[in-house]
């Protein structure tokens, strides 16, 4: 029998400048970003470092001719040890803050940011 999965598989964040998102990004998590095979209509796609069958979703930064980046569109929360700390580096990596640290109960906190690609993202943490 299958077990049950999330139901985030994978995520996309659409971004116009990649050299500019890739830093971004690298800047405010740490990680390193892989890139992956050329997609069609010579877009591009870098993915965030993950660990196989390690839980929560994998996902990328994507360039793509068909993708609009900036606000209304899904809303992806990362997962951060206190998202003060990721807040305070998205602001030195060009974001901006939209929604500072406020906390939902007995799931933690979140934030809200936006990107250098006009994006907002949320970040979530427990403390």
């Amino acid at each position: 029998m299958d077990k049950p999965a999330n139901p985030v598989g994978w995520f996309e964040i659409y971004v116009s400048d990649m050299a500019r998102a890739r830093v971004f990004y690298t800047t405010v998590f740490g990680r390193e970003l892989m890139a992956l095979p050329e997609i069609g209509d010579g877009g591009e796609m870098y993915a965030f470092s993950w660990i196989e069958s390690a839980g929560g979703a994998a996902g990328a930064l994507v360039r793509n001719p068909m993708a609009n980046p900036g606000k209304g569109g899904t809303m992806v929360y990362f997962s951060c040890h206190d998202v003060s700390d990721e807040s305070a580096r998205a602001v030195q990596a060009g974001g901006r803050l939209i929604q500072p640290k406020m906390p939902i109960g007995q799931y933690g906190h979140i934030a809200l940011i936006e990107d250098s690609e006009g994006n907002m993202i949320g970040l979530h943490s427990l403390q």
